[in-house]
């Protein structure tokens, strides 16, 4: 309960917030809209919350190679980063950027047209979502190509796709695969900025591993030292430091993308966005931590494998959801609680065949 306490009172201060804002804001302000407004608050904390918990698996699985001094700081600065830099002042900055608008102007329409506000933005769901999606896609798929896993959930698969990872850039060949493929289904008007939202999200992810490799200083003593622990090559990758940490912001940013979009078929009150999501993101961290302090990915072999597969999954669905094709929020959070389970499942049931044997 104590990873989750920190939580908890940061939930009942935003749903206050939440409830002053309803009962005196909107044409409708009273009792009724307050309780309305705490509704709506509560179900987009929990829609981040099923969207995001794959999240919490794959920060766990970077976060368990770090020290203490940047675990506090991934839950105190980067809390703040996630609420207010990516759910709050990102999808500000977009709709400034595409509109022509000081960022001023932008909140003040935000909070005076809620309505106009999502409009603009959703008119540039496609190049979000080819951000995002093809940032994500590539997480997924350098865990697949990972040669150096101690474990395959599906062994006939993915002892397959290791033995390609020895191909340097196969990862963003195949990225760049999907991509073309997308690019076909998108119209013509708008199928280059699409297209060049694609290329930075492959472009941002493989920048990050470069950053990090670099602050991190990572040699081939350390690399070897890790694969001696049983480290995973995303470990490698960012085993903490500024590097890791921008690594994970990121990462975090393209799952914000799915919810704040998603949030605006909820509700366009942009203050009650970002509380409900707020919630949500602070369960997650709060959820990493407690992953990482219990020894749960230990204890769980394939969950971090659930969770990869999920955000391959969820990748797949923002890039089709960027040609136009709509996919329930519900359907999307499903997926990856589906597999979450599934992995937990097949990891009770490798415990016990070890146990047995």
């Amino acid at each position: 309960m104590k990873h989750f306490r920190f939580s908890i009172i940061f939930s009942i201060i935003c749903l206050a917030i939440s409830a002053y804002w309803g009962f005196t804001h909107g044409p409708q302000a009273g009792l009724m809209a307050m309780f309305k407004v705490l509704a709506i608050t509560a179900i987009l904390a929990v829609m981040e919350v099923s969207l995001s918990f794959d999240n919490a698996v794959v920060n766990a699985s970077v976060l368990k190679h770090w020290n203490q001094f940047w675990r506090t700081l991934f839950l105190t600065v980067g809390i703040i980063v996630a609420v207010f830099g990516m759910r709050l002042i990102f999808p500000l900055l977009i709709v400034g950027v595409t509109a022509d608008m000081s960022m001023i102007e932008v909140a003040k329409l935000a909070l005076n047209d809620p309505t106009t506000y999502s409009e603009k933005l959703m008119a540039h769901h496609a190049e979000i979502a080819a951000f995002g999606g093809m940032f994500l896609l590539l997480v997924f798929l350098n865990f697949l190509f990972d040669d150096e896993k101690d474990e395959h959930w599906f062994h006939w698969l993915e002892s397959r796709l290791a033995d390609l990872g020895n191909i340097q850039a196969i990862s963003v060949f195949i990225s760049l695969v999907v991509l073309l493929i997308l690019a076909s289904y998108i119209p013509d008007t708008s199928r280059l900025v699409v297209m060049m939202a694609g290329v930075w999200g492959i472009v941002v992810y493989v920048g990050v591993k470069v950053i990090g490799h670099l602050l991190e200083g990572n040699s081939n003593d350390d690399n070897e030292s890790e694969k001696s622990n049983g480290a995973t090559a995303t470990g490698t990758i960012v085993k903490g430091g500024i590097g890791g940490f921008l690594y994970l912001e990121v990462l975090d940013a393209s799952f914000s993308f799915d919810g704040v979009i998603g949030a605006f078929a909820i509700t366009s009150d942009v203050v009650i966005i970002m509380l409900g999501l707020a919630i949500g993101a602070m369960f997650v961290r709060s959820m990493t931590i407690y992953l990482v302090e219990k020894g749960t990915l230990d204890a769980y072999v394939y969950l971090e494998h659930g969770a990869h597969y999920a955000i391959g999954a969820l990748a797949l669905i923002m890039l089709a959801s960027g040609t136009g094709l709509h996919i329930p929020e519900i359907i999307t959070g499903l997926v990856g609680v589906a597999f979450i389970v599934w992995a937990v499942i097949s990891s009770i049931s490798y415990s016990k065949k070890q146990q047995s044997s």
